[in-house]
């Protein structure tokens, strides 16, 4: 009987918290009927909303390739200006910007006029999303088509993807260019033998990079050099496939060669160094059987030093040092010193002061 009881108390108590889970579950489904019903008033209320953002989207696709145009427009009249110099004229006199980071557009098309072309291809790698790059205003305002590359997939795959890709004969291809594979990325792309131009800015192993290519034979290089470096030293960083400046060195300056070991180098390739352009980042160079009337400079008379600051802290915070502050941040790094075939630290360079 004891039992019996004992059993009937349990049952109770069951049957209770049966009733009590019931009537949770009709409050959560009344809760959620409320909470639906909110749902679709504020759906049915957005609706114009969504309606509007979506006229935004399009009125600023228009404006985006309004402004293109308009960009397009002022290169034009800009590059007519350029392409009127004489050869003698200093490259800093045809420096406009449309596409390129600093005044580059002008001198590609000041070195156009000047440097006959036969085929009007380029390459160009180191472009990330393409927005801000030397061949872009070549490949809209003047038709070529090209090959650029950079290491990342995710800004390839934007360019591919884009009204550009679609309307010009552009390849963009996502990979980490080295010594090793770059022949192979340019050769499996279709492009080999005589081109326009060639543009190298990977912030990093630069030098090898240049030295290694031998599948095309551009007629104008650019090639991007450390002013930190000097414009007398033959420096550039020891070469390493997987190189790259945010974990050379804390300061994210030390990357890329000297001036004059671009130099040095273009001489090998059958080039000549024919200027740098004002901002200090970037030198020309062309093929010495086509230079012309283009006058020749050296290391020494070309040089500018960098008129924008870079640098970082340790703490990884923007440095704003002098020229100055930013050369003492990497006294330390070890270079490869092309002048006597070794490494040593920057600072035991002869002719390098920090």
């Amino acid at each position: 009987m004891t039992r019996l009881l004992k059993h009937l108390a349990e049952a109770g108590a069951l049957s209770q918290s049966l009733a009590k889970l019931e009537k949770r579950l009709d409050d959560l489904k009344r809760l959620s009927e409320r909470e639906i019903e909110k749902l679709k008033e504020f759906a049915s209320k957005s609706i114009p909303t969504r309606q509007q953002l979506n006229g935004l989207r399009a009125q600023n696709e228009v404006l985006a390739k309004e402004v293109e145009s308009l960009k397009i427009l002022c290169g034009r009249i800009a590059s007519e200006n350029a392409r009127r110099l004489p050869p003698s004229a200093s490259l800093r006199e045809a420096e406009f910007q449309v596409f390129s980071q600093w005044g580059e557009d002008g001198i590609i098309q000041f070195l156009l006029a000047h440097v006959p072309v036969a085929r009007e291809i380029f390459v160009e790698f180191g472009v990330q999303d393409y927005a801000e790059s030397n061949t872009r205003f070549l490949l809209m305002n003047n038709l070529w088509s090209g090959l650029i590359m950079d290491g990342s997939e995710d800004y390839m795959k934007r360019v591919n993807q884009s009204r550009l890709a679609w309307r010009h004969t552009l390849k963009a291809k996502a990979a980490w260019i080295t010594a090793e594979n770059v022949n192979d990325l340019i050769l499996d792309s279709g492009i080999q033998g005589d081109i326009g131009l060639l543009s190298i800015d990977i912030d990093g192993v630069d030098y090898w990079v240049w030295k290694a290519i031998q599948v095309v034979q551009p007629r104008i290089v650019i090639a991007e050099y450390n002013s930190l470096f000097g414009p007398n030293c033959l420096v550039t960083p020891v070469y390493a496939p997987d190189f790259d400046r945010g974990k050379a060195h804390y300061s994210h300056v030390f990357y890329g060669p000297s001036l004059a070991a671009l130099e040095q180098l273009g001489k090998e390739k059958g080039f000549s160094l024919i200027g740098t352009n004002s901002a200090g980042n970037n030198a020309f160079f062309v093929r010495k059987d086509l230079a012309g009337s283009l006058p020749v400079q050296t290391s020494a008379s070309a040089f500018q030093a960098a008129r924008f600051r870079e640098a970082r802290l340790a703490s990884g915070e923007l440095a704003y040092s002098s020229f100055a502050d930013a050369r003492n941040l990497i006294a330390d790094c070890v270079v490869h010193d092309l002048s006597v075939g070794r490494e040593r630290a920057l600072k035991d360079v002869p002719g390098w002061i920090s």
